[in-house]
């Protein structure tokens, strides 16, 4: 924005004075620059309630910094030290901010080592204002060891009505830019989504076909193990039904089988300090499941977060393309919307 001013165009002056030559962004001539715009100090005092800048070694003219405004916008006019050549740089208020400009002005002029902004008050301005904020109140330049101090021409405020209707065609710029342009934003949209549901796809394929076939094995040994859980039981049912009526009595079987079940209820309660759970046989097989899962995973290098990120990418890609095809979306008459439902 700021770059790329570097034609110059020499006005016409009286004979026997030399004006130095002023940049432009274009090529219409340069009008002399209106002196009771800015007041600029052009000795040493200029400095003196700058934080660390040095003082001025050079007296500035009164007409070494302008700001007119031109089509709206703010033109700020210097001379370049090293090049001895004015120069503009229009500035774009709520876009451009002082570190912006003063970017723009060290890239005109190599030889400016140094370029900062300064309030009234001598607390240094950031780069991250906004032109705008800037040109609100008095503020001082400093390039290298000359500092001016600049007071911005005062810009007349739009009226509350006009404010509003600029508003309005503001809106109405918008309101237009959208009709234009959304069915050729939908239609780049959905084939943009088409296309990362089919690259996603690919991806998900081999990741796809290697997770069934551990999912399957998994499932095996998870049934197996069940069963031999059942098998377990059954025996230990089998055995004391044996002891208490073909080789003992129940008299001596019955503290036997009272361990026995409080030394399951111990095992349960341990389940339960391990895993934070109840031991719940559906939760319990889902556990072992996993268990197994991911031990398989591990063995044949199976990345299961990229597979569950790849996952989460299609959902999020496919919601977005049903959003999109959403008949009142796309703005159809209701006939139409009727006709695909």
């Amino acid at each position: 924005m700021l770059a790329g001013l570097g034609r110059a165009v020499r006005s016409g002056w009286p004979p026997g004075k030399r004006q130095p030559p002023v940049l432009l962004g274009r090529r219409e001539g340069c009008p002399p620059p209106a002196p009771l715009q800015v007041r600029l100090g052009g000795h040493a005092g200029a400095c003196g309630g700058l934080e660390g800048a040095a003082p001025p070694s050079t007296l500035v003219p009164s007409d070494e910094v302008t700001i007119n405004y031109r089509h709206g916008l703010p033109v700020i006019t210097l001379t370049l030290p090293t090049r001895s050549e004015r120069c503009r740089f229009p500035v774009k208020p709520m876009l451009t901010t002082v570190g912006a400009f003063l970017q723009g002005v060290q890239r005109e002029d190599k030889g400016i080592e140094r370029a900062e902004v300064f309030a009234t008050d001598g607390s240094k301005v950031s780069d991250a204002t906004l032109m705008e904020v800037l040109l609100m109140n008095d503020f001082k330049l400093v390039i290298n060891n000359t500092a001016y101090s600049v007071s911005p021409p005062v810009k007349d405020k739009l009226s509350s009505e006009h404010a509003t209707e600029m508003e309005d065609i503001k809106s109405l710029v918008h309101r237009l830019f959208v009709a234009l342009h959304l069915e050729e934003h939908q239609i780049r949209k959905e084939r943009e989504l088409l296309q990362k549901l089919d690259h996603l796809k690919e991806e998900l394929l081999p990741l796809e076909q290697m997770k069934a076939r551990i999912t399957d094995s998994a499932d095996a040994k998870t049934s197996r193990l069940l069963w031999v859980g059942l098998a377990l039981m059954s025996t230990q049912g089998g055995a004391l039904a044996w002891l208490t009526w073909w080789v003992y009595s129940w008299d001596i079987m019955e503290p036997v089988t009272y361990f026995v079940t409080y030394g399951s209820a111990m095992a349960f309660y341990a389940y339960f300090v391990l895993t934070k759970r109840d031991y719940i046989y559906p939760d319990a097989t889902d556990r072992q499941f996993l268990h197994y899962f991911y031990q398989k995973s591990k063995k044949q290098h199976f990345n299961v977060e990229q597979y569950n990120k790849l996952k989460e990418d299609l959902a999020e890609a496919e919601e977005s393309l049903k959003r999109l095809r959403q008949p009142l979306h796309l703005r159809l008459p209701i006939q139409e919307i009727s006709d695909k439902d």
